[in-house]
């Protein structure tokens, strides 16, 4: 791959990623036993705050060597970093559910842009390294940017990354300086990936996630994958320890185990000569664990220590695990032995002040929310959350569907018809990759949270060899758990190659009874149902009903968990109020669609959130 850039790239299917860091476990590292304990990350450096800035309407007109020169900035604007260029002043708001932005304005097929009409952001900002990340190897993590974006430090050139939903990361090491660094970032609005991010949602840009440099020491473990399983229903159970070195060295790992009184559970050391080690936790020496679960989301505490030759600590590395499993027996979800019960939602990353850039603060008011009101799962849709999220749903016993980032509605849906005439992904191997490379990062990124059953494969994207590649990654990289994709539903010769259960949106009751009485062969559940607008939810009873008598259905998540509205000061009366979607005079746009949640966009509780909380209770 070419080191030069080019914005060809925006529209190459075959280039999604350059130079970027393989994608690897969310965990956490430290300097020192001290800094863990006290949860000091001294090896990280935030880039969050206030950013220069300068909007431009299309690619022509950006201003293209501003990474050159900081003397080629000094007219530019200020921006917070993280946030939504749209809600800080710039560019047109606008919401659409299945249609693609530039409908009825221009005609264009996969993997076209309209280079006229493509907003392009650009992103500087000056740093000087802190003095614990001096002399070390040094990379920036983007946690969230949409859609893609090219990256530059001190003049040079150093990747490009699509993806808007997982984490960037990129070596900074052979550009950076200790002091006086140039940092910048050029965000294109569309790229080819616009055709599979095309979810039900509110269409932003810019870099809306923490921005974040980090050190690695000499042998930092750079993937981490902690794989418990669970032996019987009485927890018997073993562990296996795999851990991916930056280079190989001449030291030890040493490892504990232990539970949330603190008494250690298991403990050892190894000696480490090459970059790959992996470490098995002994059942004899472990005897049986507590259970993970939604009733009690227990969770032990994994310690790895890494010590050069001579003793002294290189880097601690905590973890949490949980012990639980998940298996389909008899065509039935089967959760630590017992039938799985489902009353879920599908969620959104929303708040009304700050769109999908939200904080611990929003997140922390959910999972109570979902615990007050016995939601007891959580579809991520359609695309993974912000890290933070998973280790919530962890430590609240919130089960996951962790979907990937990709929906393609608009490219087979055409005016409410099935026509997949140019559907992506499709049956082309290009695409393949790179939706394939999707389910990897997203697999890699979260592949230690016991909260997570199911991987999901995306989102209404119809079917194909695509869709099938995904599934087979994700059966391959981690049988113990289970995948999922509704979207086959459209073409049902796939279903033997694509999902392990069946999965349908909106089912009416009876259809729901008929296929689990009939020759159903896979566990039934609801990805999507309800659809709570306006005065919905009334129906429940009746699924509650198939739900007592159907023992293979198991449950769904509820469309969806909160409105998408935005808080504006109304020009007449200079009250703060919701707009919906539409009414930011945006074309093409599908309007007050966008409310559709068991909550206000400001989190107060519907009114119908009773219902939910009353059948949820007892039943799914």
């Amino acid at each position: 791959m070419s080191t030069q850039p080019s914005l060809s790239w925006l529209t190459d299917a075959s280039v999604f990623r350059v130079n970027q860091e393989p994608a690897h476990s969310d965990h956490i590292h430290y300097a020192s036993m001290d800094d863990c304990t006290a949860k000091r990350q001294s090896l990280f450096q935030s880039l969050n705050g206030d950013w220069q800035f300068h909007w431009s309407p299309d690619a022509a007109s950006r201003p293209a060597d501003f990474f050159k020169s900081q003397d080629k900035t000094e007219s530019f604007d200020t921006i917070h970093v993280p946030g939504h260029v749209e809600l800080q002043g710039y560019d047109q708001i606008r919401y659409i559910n299945t249609m693609y932005p530039w409908e009825g304005h221009t005609a264009l097929r996969p993997p076209q842009i309209d280079m006229e009409h493509t907003p392009c952001l650009s992103y500087c900002r000056h740093f000087n390294l802190n003095p614990e990340l001096k002399g070390k190897r040094v990379f920036v993590r983007f946690e969230g940017v949409e859609q893609a974006f090219y990256l530059y430090l001190n003049g040079s050139f150093v990747g490009y990354a699509e993806d808007s939903f997982t984490p960037s990361e990129f070596d900074l090491t052979p550009y950076v300086r200790e002091a006086e660094n140039y940092l910048c970032v050029e965000v294109f609005k569309y790229c080819k990936a616009s055709y599979i991010e095309d979810q039900d949602f509110f269409r932003f840009s810019g870099i809306f996630r923490p921005v974040t440099l980090f050190a690695k020491p000499e042998a930092h473990i750079d993937d981490m994958h902690a794989m418990p399983v669970v032996e019987n229903t009485q927890g018997k159970f073993s562990l296996s320890l795999k851990l991916s070195f930056t280079a190989a060295f001449s030291g030890s790992v040493s490892y504990e185990l232990s539970g949330k009184d603190g008494i250690q559970v298991a403990a050892g050391e190894k000696q480490v000569t090459e970059r790959d080690t992996q470490i098995r936790f002994e059942e004899k020496d472990t005897g049986t664990v507590q259970l993970w679960s939604n009733y009690s989301p227990y969770l032990y505490q994994l310690c790895i220590t890494v010590t050069r030759a001579n003793g002294t600590v290189i880097e601690v590395v905590p973890y949490e695990v949980g012990f639980r499993s998940i298996t389909i027996r008899d065509r039935t979800i089967l959760f630590n032995g017992s039938p799985l019960h489902i009353h879920g939602v599908n969620r959104h990353e929303w708040s009304a002040d700050k769109g999908r850039s939200i904080g611990m603060e929003e997140m922390i008011s959910d999972i109570e929310t979902c615990k007050r009101n016995n939601i007891n799962s959580v579809r991520t849709c359609h695309y993974p959350d912000q890290i933070p999220w998973y280790y919530l749903c962890d430590e609240n016993g919130i089960y996951l569907m962790a979907e990937t980032n990709m929906e393609s509605h608009g490219s087979w849906q055409k005016m409410g018809a099935v026509e997949p005439s140019w559907n992506v992904p499709g049956n082309d191997p290009l695409w393949e990759k790179l939706v394939v490379d999707r389910a990897r990062t997203n697999y890699e990124t979260f592949k230690n949270h016991p909260s997570i059953l199911f991987w999901s494969l995306g989102n209404e994207s119809y079917s194909g060899t695509s869709i099938r590649a995904m599934n087979d990654y994700y059966k391959q990289a981690d049988p113990g758990r289970l995948v999922h994709y509704e979207g086959v539903f459209h073409k049902p010769e796939d279903k033997k190659y694509i999902s392990d259960v069946e999965s349908q949106m909106y089912a009416p009751p009876e259809r729901i009874r008929e296929y689990c009485t009939s020759d159903g062969s896979k566990p039934f559940v609801l990805c999507e149902y309800m659809h709570c607008m306006g005065n919905s939810l009334g129906g429940m009873k009746q699924y509650a009903d198939v739900f007592d008598d159907c023992p293979h259905f198991q449950g769904g998540w509820i469309w969806d968990f909160i409105d998408q509205a935005l808080f504006v000061t109304d020009a007449v009366t200079n009250r703060k109020v919701l707009r919906y979607g539409g009414d930011f005079g945006e074309r093409p746009s599908d309007y007050e669609f966008s409310g559709d949640g068991l909550l206000f966009a400001d989190r107060t509780e519907k009114p119908c959130m009773q219902e939910v909380r009353y059948y949820y209770a007892d039943r799914f």
